[in-house]
């Protein structure tokens, strides 16, 4: 499954303040986690992985700097029992790839929802990231690489780069300004650490320059190691 089993993180003291309500004034259903006067803070916007939903990721803004604003991300498909997934998983032994019109219908949902957020929020599109996990992860790719001008960067945590991207992409000066964070595990059962390295590959030949990050021994999952590089890197995309 492509569901974060477990979120190991050192949690910190918080001044601003998470909602537990789930919000729907955006094209998907979401958390939050913003102050009074959010204006042109960081907007963070997770998105979760097969078969979990919008709680599913949360957590990881504990680490985060407190100051900005999170939004967590309900992909549109239920799955039994509880769960959502941006697509369905093609049938087959080949490359792990998606339906297009799922892939095609959740990205648009996307696209909507970071414009209307980065609106909403007061913020400005050189300080959006997309931070996904598995089909999260590879929606991150899908929205950030089709229209870099939407973020500033891009945070795939045990993703991948599907084949029909890939072959649809082509070296641009928008593209090549976008931040790019790779984390994945070596054990990953689901989305084998191939599929990062690969990604990378594509990466780096459209002219792309990714924060690259193996951990030794982890599954399909987040660990805190991996949390606290991904910080690094936020904090380090903005300066």
């Amino acid at each position: 499954m492509f569901k974060l089993f477990a979120l190991a993180l050192t949690l910190v003291a918080a001044a601003a303040h998470a909602d537990a309500t789930l919000h729907t004034d955006l094209p998907l259903s979401y958390l939050e986690q913003t102050q009074d006067d959010a204006r042109n803070q960081p907007l963070v916007i997770f998105l979760h992985g097969f078969g979990s939903d919008e709680h599913d990721l949360f957590g990881i803004k504990d680490a985060l700097p407190s100051t900005w604003t999170y939004l967590s991300a309900r992909a549109p498909m239920p799955v039994d029992p509880h769960g959502y997934r941006w697509f369905t998983k093609t049938p087959g032994d080949g490359d792990y790839d998606g339906e297009t019109a799922d892939l095609q219908r959740s990205a648009k949902l996307i696209e909507e929802f970071v414009g209307k957020a980065t609106a909403k929020y007061h913020t400005q599109s050189d300080r959006v990231f997309l931070v996904g996990f598995s089909q999260g992860a590879i929606m991150a790719y899908e929205v950030g690489l089709r229209h870099p001008q939407l973020v500033r960067g891009i945070a795939a945590l045990s993703g991948s780069v599907l084949p029909v991207l890939k072959a649809e992409l082509k070296p641009s000066e928008s593209l090549g300004k976008l931040a790019i964070f790779i984390g994945h595990g070596t054990l990953d059962q689901a989305l084998p650490y191939a599929s990062a390295t690969r990604a990378n590959e594509v990466l780096v030949g459209l002219g792309l320059t990714p924060t690259f990050h193996g951990y030794a021994g982890m599954p399909h999952t987040v660990s805190e190691a991996q949390v606290q590089d991904l910080k690094v890197w936020l904090e380090k995309s903005l300066e």
